[in-house]
């Protein structure tokens, strides 16, 4: 009987082992990977950084000489608080989580007018380097240069902050597949909370590096138009600054 009985239990055994091997061989299915950081909505930026480094920007620019700057003097900066004020005005809200076309308008109107009004005034400033020799006085020169600096780095933060995913309310929301600044909290998980997002003081510092090393730091630019900005900006820095120095030095000796 147990000799009978064998040769069922061999090809049970082989049935068995003939199953595991199928299962191994079988794919197993894969967890979907999580949607990234920046497509996923999140809380909306606050905007007193930004409303802060708009009045910084446009005090710089009645700081500047009046031989430096569109006539009347006063135009441009009060075009800009014109539209600031209009902004608050459509969208009253402590949090930038709300997008339409006339805000949008609104903001990159407003982006415009400061860098119109500084790009003017940094070639008024190189032309006048380039001809009569500009200022003979140093500290003066410097101030007047550092002026036209500074609004340079905060006009062109201010437009990777309105240009990146959208600007500040669409990168809230979520609605676009792909960054044009890879930031390094993107990069390598457990830095940063999963739903960090860039806000502008991120931009802020992104302008600033490149406008004095002349080219990306740590974060990268992934599109056309952020590589030609960033170059745009790198060059008025570099021209600026090395002019105004050579002016300063040959004032000094």
């Amino acid at each position: 009987m147990d000799e009978d009985e064998k040769p069922l239990r061999d090809v049970d055994a082989l049935h068995r082992r003939l199953d595991r091997i199928e299962a191994l061989l079988e794919p197993r299915a894969v967890a979907p990977a999580p949607e990234p950081a920046w497509k996923q909505p999140t809380e909306g930026e606050e905007r007193w950084a930004v409303t802060t480094a708009i009045l910084v920007a446009i005090a710089l620019q009645l700081y500047l000489p009046h031989r430096l700057t569109l006539q009347p003097h006063w135009l441009l900066p009060a075009l800009e608080l014109a539209l600031l004020a209009a902004l608050y005005a459509a969208h009253p809200h402590r949090r930038l989580d709300r997008t339409s076309p006339l805000l949008r308008t609104l903001s990159l109107g407003l982006v415009a007018a400061m860098s119109l009004a500084n790009g003017w005034s940094a070639a008024k400033l190189v032309h006048e380097l380039l001809t009569v020799g500009g200022s003979s006085d140093p500290l003066g020169l410097l101030g007047t240069a550092g002026a036209v600096w500074a609004t340079n780095v905060i006009a062109f933060a201010l437009w990777y902050w309105e240009w990146d995913r959208g600007g500040p309310a669409a990168r809230a929301l979520g609605r676009k597949d792909y960054p044009d600044f890879l930031f390094p909290q993107m990069q390598q998980p457990g830095t940063a909370p999963d739903n960090w997002a860039p806000y502008f003081v991120d931009y802020l510092y992104l302008a600033f590096t490149n406008a004095t090393a002349f080219s990306p730091t740590d974060t990268m630019p992934l599109t056309a138009w952020t590589k030609r900005l960033m170059l745009l900006q790198a060059s008025i820095s570099m021209v600026t600054v090395l002019l105004v120095v050579a002016r300063a030095v040959n004032v000094l000796q």
